[in-house]
């Protein structure tokens, strides 16, 4: 902007914009709240759900866009206008002379291209030109015309040499050897000059020494242009003697072969005396010519000098004016002192006013600033107030209806799960007939509980919303439909995680923490870091679960897929359906049973069956030793929620061949045999009292963690922890698994302690990880309270048990060899069958 106003009226006009984009985007979000799209973002089963809503704008921020409201209107052209006109430029002196000397050198060269194509001929070493030499007398007659028209083009081409070109000369007549090295020092002159000289260096240099190394630049200019000048004159000087001479010589042969038959001597030395003549007249005019050229060149800088001589009597004549001026000044002020002289006040008087006048000019200039600072500051002020308006306003609303929905929601489903208990724990047999009207107020007070809301009360459905729904985001059943009593508890606990996670929400979000990592890493690779572990830890978001495990499943077989073919998917399945496959009858019937409380696999006709039943049998053909293991559908059915078949497939191949130990999901179950032993190491040394407790009552709970670890705590723990499980599963390895076990017992340690015989305990172990619903309290206590925990104690402690579990292996093995030859030794157990014996 020009100036300050200008300045003030793009800001007013850019923060107009800016509250019209505003306006825009809430009126969008509105509309987008009203009438969703769908969305396909996540791949799997599960969908995506849909953002919450935005509520309108509050009208107190348009009242805020007139308080110190500040009207501008442009002093010149704005906007698309001002982008029209062109850039004002700066010139400089000697780049405008350089440039104006470059430009007529450029012009002169395209005049002299642009003549007839006979004056650009030149008598010189070309197979044209060698025609001269023996010319007809037809051709000798053209060749004096075109001589005498080229001489008159000359004389004009002279007298025009100030306006149109400043070497009046014929480039064609000069040879191609003589010629080229002229134009390549003018064009090498002329770069030089083109970029020395540009107005960018001449005023942002360092002053007074960049000005003094474009004047020697300039100086070494002008003598290379006066060289260039005297190297020109000679070669033109050398070119019209040479012309001379051949013309001579063409004129001798000519007379001597032709014209001299028959002719007398003295008519034919007149001719030559007249031809001498002729040549010595021409040489004269040629002479007067250049004489006339120089004197020519000599007024042209008779007239510069008088010119500059003008300007400078005109400067001189200024100064004298201004000097002039100034002694009157002085000569009154001088006279206005002596009139003063006689008296001192006088004196005093006039000082004191010239220091009031000045004191007077820099009050006014001081109000003049204040003036302009006052109109910034309110116009920053409007500024601030409308930034503080808006964000208030959009705050306020945000905080006022999240508060005032998840305070009531919270509230409603707290005291639904203490009403439901309540009913449940008082409807219990009573002797008495007198409280048969009491029991019919629990049933029916029960059964209204268990009633969905329908679309009779229409007012009640408004203030209460339907809180837990058929089915979870990740499609699992939240209450079942078989019996009343687990019905009750079922919805309770659904009530009191969906109150948790309600409380939970008014704290700052991880989704904020997320967006802000995925954006910063919208143009580049992610790699394993701090952060991104951390973000992983407190739980990958919902929208965002297919994207990330489809990383971490790549970030682990990265080494495998490099080292197969395209389609390798596809052809394992295609071999897998075409062939018999020991496995495929094992799939067949663990495919509903796989998770039958989740409506992606709950029927046949489910679209998750097909997918699993697919990803299964690729997996059996390419691991042929473990074909099918009961656990390995839980894996692949969880991982099919959020990735499709292929990924899933793979997802798969790095649990078992990457995570896991060899020999986990084979016959013998060698692996996770091992995991329990190291399981239980680690229970003495992180939860020494809960294992001398177990201890002391002999309760062995690798019964119940046996299937936390084989299929990582699919059905065992609530949907909303088994997936942060997962998250940080994927990620860093079969550590997490330990982690959280032994997480699990320690969030109920306390409870555990208080039983007293092995019956109850045991019957809790099988049911509590199922009443653990605080999933930020777990996490902490896995990754907190649980360190340190190094993977390579974890790795020793599996190669220590793994040798002692092997030895037994082999005992066993003996003993079962010695059995089967005593069985068949004796008569009498001839009739016993083993399990192995009776499954083959």
């Amino acid at each position: 902007a020009a100036t300050r106003q200008d300045m003030t009226y793009w800001l007013q006009e850019l923060q107009q914009k800016r509250w019209e984009y505003c306006n825009n985007l809430d009126a969008a979000k509105r509309d987008s709240r009203t009438s969703p799209t769908p969305s396909d973002l996540s791949k799997g089963l599960v969908a995506k759900d849909n953002p919450g809503s935005i509520l309108s704008q509050n009208a107190s921020a348009e009242r805020a866009r007139n308080i110190l409201a500040v009207e501008t209107s442009p002093t010149e052209l704005v906007g698309e206008q001002a982008a029209a006109q062109p850039a004002p430029v700066q010139p400089s002196a000697i780049n405008f002379s350089l440039k104006q000397w470059s430009a007529e050198i450029k012009n002169s060269m395209s005049s002299l291209r642009k003549g007839n194509n006979e004056n650009r001929k030149s008598i010189f070493y070309t197979s044209e030109e060698w025609e001269l030499l023996d010319p007809t007398p037809k051709d000798l007659e053209d060749s004096m015309v075109l001589e005498e028209k080229r001489k008159h083009l000359a004389e004009g081409s002279k007298g025009s040499r100030l306006t149109s070109s400043a070497f009046p000369f014929d480039f064609g007549r000069i040879p191609h050897k003589a010629r080229r090295p002229l134009k390549d020092m003018i064009g090498s002159s002329k770069t030089r000059n083109s970029s020395d000289s540009s107005p960018t260096e001449w005023y942002s240099g360092n002053g007074n020494k960049l000005v003094s190394e474009l004047q020697l630049k300039y100086q070494s200019q002008q003598e290379e242009l006066e060289k260039l000048k005297k190297d020109l004159s000679s070669q033109k000087e050398l070119v019209r003697l040479l012309q001379q001479t051949v013309r001579s010589s063409q004129y001798d042969k000519y007379f001597a072969s032709r014209l001299c038959e028959g002719v007398p001597k003295d008519k034919l030395e007149l001719l030559h005396q007249k031809d001498d003549q002729i040549l010595g007249l021409n040489n004269q005019l040629e002479k007067l010519n250049l004489e006339k050229d120089s004197l020519q060149q000599e007024v042209k800088n008779l007239k510069c000098k008088v010119g500059e001589l003008n300007e400078q009597l005109g400067m001189l004549m200024e100064t004298i004016q201004a000097k002039d001026e100034v002694i009157m000044k002085l000569s009154r002020q001088l006279s206005e002192c002596e009139d003063n002289t006689s008296s001192q006040s006088g004196a005093v008087n006039s000082s004191m006013a010239t220091c009031i006048n000045k004191e007077l000019q820099e009050l006014d200039r001081l109000k003049d600033n204040l003036q302009g600072y006052k109109t910034q500051n309110k116009f920053l002020n409007k500024e601030i107030l409308e930034l503080s308006a808006l964000r208030r306003n959009a705050e306020a609303r945000e905080r006022e209806w999240q508060a005032k929905y998840t305070s009531l929601e919270a509230k409603l489903c707290q005291i639904e799960s203490k009403y439901l208990i309540l009913l449940q724990e008082m409807k219990t047999p009573v002797c008495s007939e007198e409280q048969s009207s009491t029991r019919e107020v629990i049933a029916q007070l029960l059964e209204d509980a268990l009633k969905a809301e329908t679309n009779e009360q229409p007012e009640q459905a408004f203030f209460k919303p339907h809180l837990v729904s058929e089915y979870d985001i990740y499609g699992f059943q939240t209450v079942p439909e078989d019996d009343e009593e687990e019905k009750l508890v079922a919805k309770s606990r659904a009530l009191d995680l969906r109150s948790l996670s309600l409380s939970e929400n008014r704290e700052i979000s991880t989704g904020v923490k997320w967006e802000n990592y995925l954006a910063s890493m919208m143009n580049r690779e992610m790699i394993r870091c701090i952060e991104l572990k951390n973000l992983i830890r407190s739980g990958i978001p919902h929208e965002h679960r297919s994207k990330m495990w489809k990383w971490c499943v790549n970030l682990h077989v990265k080494k495998f897929k490099d080292s197969t073919v395209p389609g390798y998917f596809q052809t394992l399945l295609q071999n897998a359906l075409e062939k018999q496959n020991p496995a495929s009858k094992q799939i067949e019937l663990d495919l509903l049973r796989t998770l039958p409380n989740n409506k992606h696999y709950s029927s046949p006709t489910s679209e998750g069956i097909q997918k699993l039943r697919n990803v299964l049998l690729a997996f059996s053909w390419r691991n042929p030793d473990i074909g099918y293991c009961q656990g390995l559908n839980r894996l692949v059915a969880i991982a099919l929620l959020y990735l499709e078949q292929e990924d899933a497939f793979w997802c798969l191949v790095t649990i078992v061949e990457v995570f896991m130990p060899r020999d986990y999901y084979t016959k013998t179950l060698l692996g996770s045999q091992v995991d329990q032993r190291v399981f239980k190491d680690l229970m003495s040394e992180k939860l020494p009292r809960l294992h001398a407790h177990f201890e002391q009552y002999k309760v062995d709970y690798t019964l119940i963690t046996f299937n936390w670890f084989l299929v990582v705590f699919v059905d065992s723990v609530v949907s909303d922890i088994l997936f942060k499980i997962w998250d940080s599963f994927l990620y860093e390895g079969p550590k997490v698994i330990f982690r959280f076990a032994l997480a699990l017992f320690k969030y109920k340690e306390e409870e555990i302690l208080k039983l007293q015989d092995s019956m109850s305990i045991f019957k809790y172990l099988r049911y509590f990880t199922r009443t653990i619903l605080d999933a930020r309290k777990l996490t902490a206590i896995a990754f907190g309270d649980l360190n340190p925990f190094p993977l390579r104690q974890i790795r020793n402690r599996r190669t220590y048990h793994l040798e002692k579990v092997r030895l037994e292996l082999t005992e066993l093995e003996a003993i079962r060899e010695d059995f089967l030859r005593e069985r068949d030794t004796c008569t009498e157990k001839r009739d016993l069958i083993s399990d192995d014996e009776e499954d083959s």
